[in-house]
């Protein structure tokens, strides 16, 4: 009984941790972008699709070290089933989210880009070193992509947040911004821990393990700051989150089992995982997009998101 207590305990504080920091996270993004002027999509491509990718990011990494690259690419792929199906869809069945239309016709089309050349590069059941370079590339350019987008346009859609942010705070919503980042992934990690070990005290396989605890865990901070963000109605900040967080997932999570332990990729992966992977983000198009001026994702679209999350659990048990 005490060894499920502990990891029990490391589960519920995780998840207390986890909403709190999200709301900080969001909160002091919100100040950042007010500062200087950012687009609240440019915070959530890049700082909010970075931060809350950093888990991923970092179990891959010790995974790949360890030489389970199995765990890596299962991680990354599961972690962008859980962003779309089951971050966009509850945030949607919580409260409507307007798209932007440039969305769509930019970031989305560089996901799907991405999403392609992963399948393809996994298709030979092997991720090597020059496949690793190929991601890195593609990452290289999509960062390159949303800094000039950034510097060559002006945007100023936070002027009018409730509490107007003096340039002297800047160094406070810093700080408070990286702690609120930092107690994000730590909290994550933490629910992680926790969700292995009562996984493992039930006997629950790895690979189960991997594709389900781990990717829920990792996914944890970007299902929070885009809960967070709705109720905020900062609508860009989600599809933002969710995009962002994907792209980093496709593109630099998976690229670092490949440069770090080149191996074999599991049969599952190409003939169950992938294939839900990139029907999840052609319907992220067909339900953002509307033929009206308003691109918006109802709650009935959100619901056939989470039951396309439930079939596909249904599928690995």
């Amino acid at each position: 009984m005490n060894d499920i207590l502990l990891p029990i305990v490391a589960l519920i504080s995780g998840f207390a941790l986890l909403i709190w920091s999200a709301d900080e996270f969001t909160e002091n993004g919100a100040k950042i972008a007010n500062i200087f002027k950012v687009s609240p999509l440019i915070i959530g491509l890049i700082i909010f699709g970075f931060g809350t990718s950093a888990p991923e990011m970092l179990v891959s990494g010790l995974a790949a070290v360890d030489g389970n690259t199995g765990l890596s690419i299962g991680n990354a792929i599961g972690s962008n089933i859980f962003n779309i199906a089951l971050v966009l869809g509850i945030s949607a069945m919580i409260m409507p989210i307007e798209v932007h239309k440039d969305i769509l016709k930019k970031e989305w089309i560089f996901l799907m880009v991405a999403t392609i050349c992963a399948g393809l590069l996994l298709y030979d059941q092997r991720l090597d070193f020059i496949d690793g370079i190929i991601l890195s590339t593609l990452l290289a350019l999509f960062l390159g992509y949303t800094i000039k987008e950034a510097k060559t346009k002006k945007h100023h859609e936070f002027d009018n947040l409730e509490h107007t942010v003096d340039k002297s705070q800047t160094t406070k919503t810093w700080v408070m911004l990286f702690i609120g980042l930092v107690v994000l992934v730590s909290s994550a990690k933490l629910v992680v821990w926790g969700g292995i070990n009562v996984a493992q005290f039930f006997g629950v396989s790895d690979l189960i393990i991997g594709l389900t605890v781990v990717a829920l865990g990792t996914s944890l901070p970007e299902l929070a700051v885009s809960i967070t963000s709705v109720l905020k109605k900062q609508y860009e900040m989600v599809v933002g989150n969710v995009i962002g967080s994907n792209l980093f997932n496709t593109i630099a999570v998976l690229a670092i089992p490949g440069l770090i332990h080149p191996s074999d990729v599991p049969t599952e992966v190409i003939s169950r995982d992938y294939p839900i992977m990139l029907l999840l983000t052609v319907l992220l198009f067909l339900v953002s997009y509307k033929f009206s001026k308003k691109h918006i994702i109802n709650r009935s679209e959100g619901f056939i998101l989470v039951i396309v999350f439930g079939f596909y659990m249904w599928q690995l048990f």
